[in-house]
C-alpha cells in the first residue's frame, strides 16, 4: 500500500469523518493551540536563560526542573490532539508541504534537545549559575527557539497551503 492509499483509508473511517466534519476538529484545534503555547512558553523560558537574556537569578537546572513538567504535558496533549486532527484530514495533510515542514522542525527540535542533553548538559554544574552560559548552550537555546517558532509558523501555514 502507498502512503496515499493508507491516508485515504484512514480518512474514510466514520470516526475520522466525524472529526473532520463536526465540532470536534475546532475543539481539537483549540486544545492543540493551547498545548503548543505551553510547550513554546515553557521552552522559551529555558532558552532565554540559555541565551543569557532572562531569569539570570535562577540556575539553568532549577528553571529546567520548574518548566519541564509543563513542557511534557503540553507536548503530549499537542501530539494527541494533532494526531486526531491529522486523522480527520489525513490525505490532505500527508501531502501538505507546510505539514511536512512542521514535522521536520519538530524532529530538528528533538535532535537539538538530545544533542544538548548528551553533550552540553553534562557540564551544567560548572556553568549553571553563570549569567551567560557557554557558547554550546547558547547555540542550543537559539536553535530551540528557532525550531519551535518555525513549528508554530508552519502550523499556521498548513491552512493556507495545499498538498502537492
Amino acid at each position: 500500500m502507498t502512503l496515499t492509499e493508507i491516508t485515504d483509508a484512514l480518512s474514510q473511517q466514520q470516526w475520522a469523518q466525524d472529526i473532520a466534519g463536526g465540532w470536534m476538529f475546532p475543539a481539537l484545534e483549540t486544545v492543540h493551540v493551547f498545548s503548543l503555547v505551553a510547550v513554546l512558553g515553557s521552552i522559551a523560558f529555558v532558552d532565554w536563560r540559555l541565551l543569557g537574556l532572562g531569569r539570570r537569578d535562577h540556575s539553568v537546572a532549577l528553571l529546567s526542573r520548574q518548566t519541564l513538567p509543563w513542557t511534557w504535558v503540553g507536548f503530549v496533549l499537542a501530539v494527541i490532539s494533532g494526531a486526531f486532527m491529522f486523522v480527520g484530514q489525513a490525505t490532505e495533510y500527508s501531502t501538505n508541504p507546510a505539514f511536512r515542514l512542521k514535522l521536520l522542525l519538530i524532529v530538528a527540535a528533538g535532535v537539538n534537545m538530545l544533542a544538548f542533553h548528551v553533550m552540553t548538559w553534562k557540564g551544567v554544574a560548572r556553568w549553571d549559575r553563570h549569567a551567560l552560559p557557554p557558547p554550546a548552550a547558547r547555540v542550543a537555546g537559539a536553535l530551540s527557539l528557532l525550531f519551535w517558532i518555525g513549528v508554530v509558523a508552519a502550523g499556521r501555514w498548513i491552512a493556507f497551503t495545499h498538498g502537492t
